[in-house]
């Protein structure tokens, strides 16, 4: 089986594109259109439908993909392997990012890997936690940093930190103005918060419920930009965490108030693909990962830098 082609599949089958996956490897869309015809002859089927936007998987591409995922995960992992035998740890690693984990954490961890595994090839993809859970689930994700609810066991995700969570409104709002607020106070609030499906959205509404909360979310949005821009400007209030608090400071004016009573708190994880074993490349990742939260403080009980270089001031990083 051509290794080549088969990547090519699944590289159309995540972008639903074909010339984003000339691109993706520098040839041209006409080229790649060949030798995906040449891979559905193989087949004795086609394997993509065309639409307007690009191209989708027919019944046939669908069955397959996830097999050929799991295939392609084993034979690249041998490749890589067997040169990690010879001292050289490389490969690609497809990791997933909340967009308020981006940076600085992320960008600082990719820096930390052109130092330290120059061989190893990122690509990292934004997306909300949803999302990011689902490109763990079929395999098109090989990590992802996102929230999670309750402790990770280790087992599919290891623990980061712990994040907060603040209510964010204009500057000179009354509700927000002392560095605590009860989770009472949301009581008929105008809200705007992420997009269903959403788990942070039924942990919110869950203990909206135990406390007799009527949450009024009158805007949906999963862009943190829309959400704090809302938030800045008076006309809704948005439930986020220091993270994207502290990158949006810069262009936003706002004030936020840490929720209590209860305090509203997750865990940030890494969390691993529930597909096929490991590869020397994803394990580096992990690795360096773990190591920079260790070396990173954390102050979840403001709305500043959260993940931050250990020994960096608050007031400097604030802007």
């Amino acid at each position: 089986m051509n290794l080549h082609l088969w990547r090519l599949f699944l590289d159309a089958a995540d972008h639903g594109s074909l010339s984003k996956v000339a691109v993706l490897h520098g040839t041209s869309q006409p080229h790649v259109s060949r030798q995906i015809a040449e891979l559905e002859q193989q087949c004795g089927g086609r394997l993509f439908e065309r639409t307007g936007r690009g191209v989708a998987l027919t019944a046939l591409g669908q069955r397959i993909a996830p097999r050929v995922r799991v295939w392609l995960s084993s034979t690249e992992q041998l490749e890589h392997e067997i040169r990690s035998t010879a001292g050289q740890t490389m490969g690609h690693v497809r990791l997933g990012t909340l967009p308020s984990l981006a940076h600085p954490f992320t960008s600082t961890l990719f820096t930390r890997l052109r130092e330290r595994h120059p061989l190893v090839q990122l690509s990292v993809r934004e997306g909300q936690g949803a999302q990011l859970e689902t490109g763990l689930d079929n395999g098109s994700l090989d990590l992802a940093l996102l929230f999670r609810h309750g402790q990770p066991n280790g087992s599919d995700a290891l623990s980061l930190a712990e994040a907060q969570t603040f209510l964010v409104g204009p500057e000179g709002d009354p509700v927000t103005a002392k560095p605590t607020v009860k989770f009472k106070a949301l009581d008929g609030l105008p809200l705007v918060t992420f997009c269903r499906p959403s788990s942070w959205r039924d942990q919110l509404e869950q203990v909206a419920r135990q406390r007799g909360v009527q949450l009024n979310v009158v805007l949906e949005a999963d862009s943190l930009a829309l959400q704090l821009g809302i938030a800045s400007q008076g006309s809704a209030y948005a439930l986020l965490g220091s993270y994207a608090i502290d990158v949006a400071r810069s262009q936003h004016r706002f004030q936020a108030a840490r929720l209590v009573d209860p305090p509203i708190v997750r865990h940030i994880a890494l969390a691993l693909a529930r597909t096929g074993q490991l590869s020397p490349a994803t394990r580096a990742v992990m690795q360096e990962a773990l190591a920079l939260a260790k070396e990173m403080s954390l102050d979840t009980t403001r709305p500043a830098p959260a993940l931050r270089p250990a020994g960096r001031s608050t007031a400097s990083s604030r802007g």
